[in-house]
């Protein structure tokens, strides 16, 4: 009986009532969490989101990868503001055979040349002017660092803008033959707006020079500049005609390469990446994969394989440290030559 009365109340029934109305509603949303994700899972099979991917391993492992990580109520559910993906430029993002930059810093020696004859005569710029193979392959990095340098020292960033875009609107590759902007990977586009689409954010992680990636990165993959980092030369805040300016100086700031690239990380996002590409070339990107490897719960790690000599270039490491570390570390090798249907947009 006083089971009976006590379930009468009007007290005890809006508390009920209150109980199950909450359990509908944590139901519905649940379902409707669900049916979303399923949804979303039915158009990517639909539509396939990298359609410059051949069927294969890797492309396999990517989709999987990102439905996993992304699907509210699954064990492997990653917040977006933790969905961070890193990507190197050169050789990963655009063609890097030769690098672009180089030729770009190649075109202002050869500017500054003209006006100074005397330029020619001086190591190491005789020889990058003058194609001197042999004493550039006895020369370490700082040569590379002596030219950029050399070329930017003193130039206020507008200026230096400038030139990059008169640069990229008029320079073509030497052996592909088309402009230098058409030499980015079209199937490493479809994978950045992916991850893009399903909450991810891009960035840039790359032994070039920051200030100059900076300038095309937003136009060629959508990625804007805060979300670059790359190697930098210090600067200084100098008043120039009465309006405060940084100009570059002639001492090296960062390297950006190997085992700085998860410094470097760290410095400018504060998060290990989810997700993490680079190349096979020169072990470059073997410390930032690692890094991104080493987060706590899942994640994922690819890597280019320039093995296209028809439609690309075909090169390897000596060594081969990138493949052998894929291999230990079950990173995913992409080959150019089997996992792309097709390399670059103007083909």
């Amino acid at each position: 009986m006083m089971v009976q009365k006590l379930i009468m109340t009007p007290r005890f029934f809006n508390k009920l009532l209150n109980k199950v109305v909450s359990v509908l509603i944590l139901f519905i949303i649940n379902m409707m969490c669900v049916a979303q994700a399923a949804e979303q899972t039915s158009v990517d099979q639909l539509v396939d989101p990298l359609p410059s991917w051949n069927e294969s391993q890797a492309k396999s492992a990517i989709i999987n990868f990102v439905t996993s990580v992304t699907m509210k109520g699954t064990p492997h559910f990653v917040s977006p503001e933790e969905r961070i993906a890193t990507f190197d430029n050169d050789g990963t993002l655009w063609s890097e055979q030769p690098v672009v930059q180089g030729m770009f810093l190649i075109n202002q020696l050869e500017q500054k040349a003209k006006k100074n004859p005397s330029i020619r005569t001086i190591q190491p710029f005789k020889a990058i002017l003058e194609n001197d193979t042999e004493y550039l392959k006895s020369e370490d990095v700082s040569a590379l660092f002596k030219l950029f340098s050399f070329t930017r020292a003193g130039i206020n960033q507008e200026v230096f803008t400038q030139q990059v875009k008169t640069f990229f609107a008029e320079a073509k590759h030497p052996v592909l033959g088309v402009p230098i902007e058409q030499v980015v990977y079209k199937p490493m586009l479809e994978l950045l707006a992916y991850l893009r689409a399903h909450g991810f954010k891009t960035y840039i992680c790359s032994g070039g020079g920051i200030d100059f990636m900076r300038v095309v990165s937003t136009k060629l993959y959508g990625i804007p500049p805060e979300q670059v980092i790359g190697s930098s030369m210090k600067k200084e805040l100098q008043q120039v005609k009465g309006r405060w300016e940084l100009l570059i100086t002639d001492t090296l700031n960062s390297i950006n390469d190997k085992e700085i690239k998860p410094v470097n990380i760290d410095l400018h996002i504060g998060r290990r990446p989810l997700f993490a590409m680079g190349n096979v070339r020169s072990g470059g990107d073997i410390g930032m994969l690692s890094y991104s490897q080493g987060r706590k719960g899942i994640s994922l790690q690819l890597l280019v394989n320039h093995d296209d000599e028809k439609r690309e270039f075909a090169y390897a490491e000596k060594n081969n440290a990138s493949l052998k570390a894929a291999k230990v570390n079950n990173w995913f090798v992409v080959s150019m030559q089997n996992d792309w249907k097709s390399v670059f947009n103007h083909r």
